[in-house]
């Protein structure tokens, strides 16, 4: 059993903390090779993860997000994800592995240990080692410029989209294009090495959000997109089909080829929550999964700014066809959304809704209610300091918690870039979220 103390003080170890490191897993075939004494690591560790899997605390909070996804007046639920706080949590001075294959497994299982005996939220700890396929990044048949600052992964762009008229006629949709020989390399070790401790699959996430808007500002420049509402309307509109029409025609293709999972398990879903539910897949699923036996996601981060009215002519008419794919919906991320919420609503088996930092809580009260997943995300910059002011936390969490009493919460910590080197900042945080949980149930 691992405490706080036995984490950070150390090198940041590199490896991708988000989403992207599963999407493109920067995997080549020459990282398929495992040493003797990687996999001894590997299974030590598993056996941990494994054991805290069959826990009675476990059992317990696979049940509660079943019920909390059913819309069902649970306390509410808890998770923290430090995202890139990770590199703060472990990093070299716990990491025993050497290859590159084997370390990025070690730091998967490491965080699900690091959940389970340290965390204290609601994170599941599940049975399964997930191998994901090696894929290329999408490609629209444009290409934006990168210019990498070196500060923290940030960066600037380019848009590749300067005339409308002639540079709309190269994007196509993106074709799914796998390494195969990586992937099925990849998942012969882990069942090899794994196999007989977790319950290895592959198991493929081919995106993070299905949002429109961050594509198109990639392809477009975020300033140029923001003045085509206004200066190109029309060309816009055309953008914005297609890229729904991209993401129709790979969802497709995924279908159709067999290469979808199921995500109504301990899966992350949306921008916060995990998938539990007894109402995916479909009465009908035979084996093969398809979009309606999934859950969801979209969200319009990058057009938080434009009027309510935009958004319903602009960005909701392109989501929609996208969303309507899917057996239930997560909408939002970090965009405030009780300004457009009346779109919002419209969307069909909407059940996660996200409530930003910037979210005017009371108005999102008064617009869920009971109704939807009231998905909080409080502000993460409490943890990226040397020494938390733990009364502005309980505050801050308290008032959440007294003003969303009739509604399905959950509370959700991410977006961390920092942790100011301290690991025990989320540890906090999930603590004094859970004493005032009980205080207010109390």
């Amino acid at each position: 059993m691992t405490t706080i103390t036995d984490y950070g003080h150390g090198k940041s170890t590199g490896i991708e903390q988000t989403a992207a490191g599963l999407i493109v897993t920067g995997l080549r075939r020459e990282d398929l090779a495992m040493s003797g004494e990687d996999s001894a690591v590997l299974r030590r560790l598993a056996e941990r993860v494994a054991a805290i899997a069959a826990s009675a605390n476990m059992v317990e909070i696979r049940r509660l997000w079943a019920a909390h996804n059913r819309l069902e007046k649970i306390r509410p639920l808890v998770f923290c994800d430090p995202e890139n706080g990770w590199n703060e949590i472990i990093t070299e001075t716990q990491m025993q592995c050497r290859g590159k294959l084997a370390r990025r497994w070690e730091m998967d299982l490491r965080k699900e240990i690091f959940w389970g005996e340290v965390m204290g939220d609601d994170k599941p700890v599940d049975f399964f080692f997930n191998v994901p396929y090696t894929a290329m990044a999408d490609d629209w048949g444009i290409r934006a410029v990168y210019h990498e600052s070196g500060a923290g992964g940030s960066y600037s762009w380019e848009g590749a989209i300067k005339d409308y008229a002639a540079d709309l006629k190269c994007m196509h949709s993106p074709q799914v294009q796998i390494d195969w020989e990586t992937t099925n390399g990849c998942l012969d070790i882990a069942k090899n090495v794994l196999g007989d401790i977790l319950t290895v699959r592959l198991k493929g996430l081919w995106w993070w959000s299905l949002g429109l808007t961050w594509p198109v500002a990639t392809f477009r420049g975020l300033q140029n997109m923001l003045c085509d509402f206004i200066e190109h309307p029309d060309e816009l509109h055309e953008l914005l089909s297609i890229v729904s029409r991209g993401y129709l025609d790979k969802l497709d293709y995924l279908e159709g080829n067999g290469l979808l999972s199921l995500n109504n398990d301990g899966t992350y879903v949306g921008s916060g929550g995990f998938g539990y539910t007894d109402e995916l897949p479909q009465p009908d699923f035979s084996g093969r999964v398809r979009t309606c036996d999934m859950w969801g996601f979209v969200e319009s981060q990058e057009t938080l700014h434009i009027s309510p009215k935009m958004y319903e002519q602009f960005i909701f008419p392109h989501e929609k066809p996208i969303m309507e794919r899917f057996g239930l919906n997560c909408y939002g991320c970090c965009e405030p959304l009780q300004g457009r919420w009346q779109a919002v609503r419209k969307h069909p088996r909407l059940r996660r809704v996200s409530c930003s930092p910037w979210v005017d809580v009371d108005a999102m009260v008064a617009n869920l209610g009971d109704k939807y997943i009231f998905s909080m995300k409080p502000s993460p910059t409490a943890l990226a300091v040397p020494q938390m002011n733990v009364e502005a936390v309980r505050k801050e969490l308290r008032d959440i918690i007294d003003k969303t009493k009739g509604c399905v919460l959950e509370l959700i910590m991410k977006d961390n870039h920092s942790l100011a080197g301290r690991p025990e900042n989320v540890a906090i945080w999930c603590r004094i979220a859970k004493e005032e949980i009980e205080k207010c149930q109390s």
